[in-house]
């Protein structure tokens, strides 16, 4: 499979192909959860589909530290990518390694045991609590293989390669597709049926991608062995303030998702469809925003700064045709996507409500994936983390709380949709005037 060397080339036409199989790849992602929702919905009704709305919101908060080091892969393999340093690009390969595998199974074992008090704590609907908690903590068992078909990919994106991942994702969605319905249903596993079904199709997964990246010689691994400190050291320093971000966006969800739930099932219901929904609509902005990503690690590494700042340009054109067109076709079809999973009549009319008010604000919330990705390619991510922070806790969060006590459940949506536009402006205020063109990844130490 080529891997694409962005140091020289049409950016354009490399922006799109490159974020191509990326959008793929996330969609089918997206699609476990998507399936789940699907036939927990539609078998088992709205309080379980809020279920695992719920608990879906918790899985990415306890992961997002590992999903935030994850991140941090990007940039430091693109940037030895973009310098041509195999040797390099072989050993921080393997200390990423060494610590995913050990934080996963930390933050798998913390997630497991504190599952009933995060669900206390986000104030869940008591008859939602006994289905969200056997689902997450089934997800928490699964939590090594979850990361490590996702570390593969981002590997291998790095590189240059954003066509063999999606490979992997197919086996394990098609996998998903078939066991949802027989744990589910036949086995009458109800929701824990759907964890069991998802945990085992990424665990298959994981094991085949392993296999085929080192049968095809598709990464540059070396022999296992204990990382150098400095080389934890800077996976670290850029891994903390990205883990920390992860964790600051995901623990604002989590708040919003308080606001949701004072508003009652109903309101759970229907924004736990409409959020599936948006992980689907947003799909393109984040896959472009991990193709700039890549793409800039690489020309800043060679240190090809026009074509740094061209990808920007045109990752952020790119973002506005889509995310515009995606807009328009949301608002007509808003009602017959959230009925795909839930019939409930107040759900729906509140999930419907819900996408035709923040569909105007998608293409802002994708400026910020964009410019966010290139600067966090330089190795901004305390600043990153910093803009997540006044994003999400002081305007996401609180706007979100105070329309929602002036206009009810539909301020919900508009005070996201007033978050996203000013946290635009921020990010585009920090990649114009900012100094992340400054920085050094090799003076980034602990």
């Amino acid at each position: 499979m080529k891997q694409h060397n962005f140091t020289s080339g049409s950016i354009m036409k490399q922006v799109w192909t490159f974020s191509l199989p990326i959008m793929l790849t996330n969609l089918l992602q997206i699609s476990y959860q998507f399936i789940d929702s699907l036939w927990v919905g539609n078998l088992l009704g709205a309080n379980a589909l809020g279920a695992v709305s719920v608990s879906s919101t918790v899985i990415f908060t306890i992961l997002s530290f590992i999903l935030g080091i994850n991140n941090a892969t990007l940039t430091i393999l693109s940037q030895h990518k973009g310098k041509q340093e195999e040797t390099a690009l072989k050993q921080y390969i393997n200390a990423f390694i060494v610590v995913l595998t050990v934080l996963s199974g930390l933050l798998g074992i913390v997630g497991f045991f504190l599952t009933d008090k995060i669900l206390i704590w986000m104030a869940t609907p008591q008859s939602m609590i006994p289905d969200a908690t056997a689902y997450l903590q089934i997800n928490f068992i699964g939590i090594l293989f979850l990361f490590g078909y996702n570390f593969i990919s981002t590997v291998l994106r790095s590189l240059g390669d954003s066509q063999t991942p999606i490979r992997y994702v197919v086996l394990a969605v098609i996998l998903n597709a078939i066991l949802d319905p027989v744990f589910i249903y036949t086995f009458d596993f109800g929701i824990d049926g759907a964890a069991y079904a998802t945990i085992l199709s990424q665990g298959i997964s994981f094991i085949y991608g392993i296999w085929d990246t080192l049968r095809r010689k598709l990464v540059p691994f070396m022999k296992p062995r204990l990382p150098k400190l400095d080389e934890v050291s800077t996976i670290m320093a850029l891994g903390l303030p990205s883990g920390l971000q992860m964790v600051v966006i995901s623990a604002g969800v989590m708040a919003i998702m308080s606001v949701v739930n004072s508003f009652g099932s109903d309101v759970v219901a229907g924004f736990g469809a409409a959020q599936r929904l948006d992980s689907l609509i947003m799909l393109p902005a984040m896959a472009l925003g991990t193709a700039v990503n890549s793409m800039a690690g690489q020309n800043i590494g060679a240190h090809q700064w026009g074509r740094v700042h061209d990808i920007a340009k045109y990752g952020v054109l790119f973002n506005l045709i889509i995310m515009v067109g995606i807009s328009t076709f949301v608002v007509f079809f808003a009602e017959w996507g959230i009925r795909l999973f839930i019939g409930e009549n107040e759900a729906v009319h509140f999930g419907t409500d819900y996408l035709k008010i923040i569909a105007f604000f998608y293409p802002f919330l994708g400026i910020n994936f964009i410019l966010n990705g290139i600067v966090r390619a330089a190795g901004a991510m305390f600043q990153v983390l910093v803009l997540n922070i006044i994003s999400f806790w002081i305007f996401r969060y609180p706007l979100s709380y105070l329309c929602s006590l002036w206009l009810g459940d539909q301020g919900i949506a508009v005070g996201m949709g007033l978050s996203f536009v000013i946290s635009s402006f921020i990010a585009f205020g920090y990649y114009k005037f900012g100094k992340w063109d400054k920085i050094e990844l090799e003076s980034k130490k602990i």
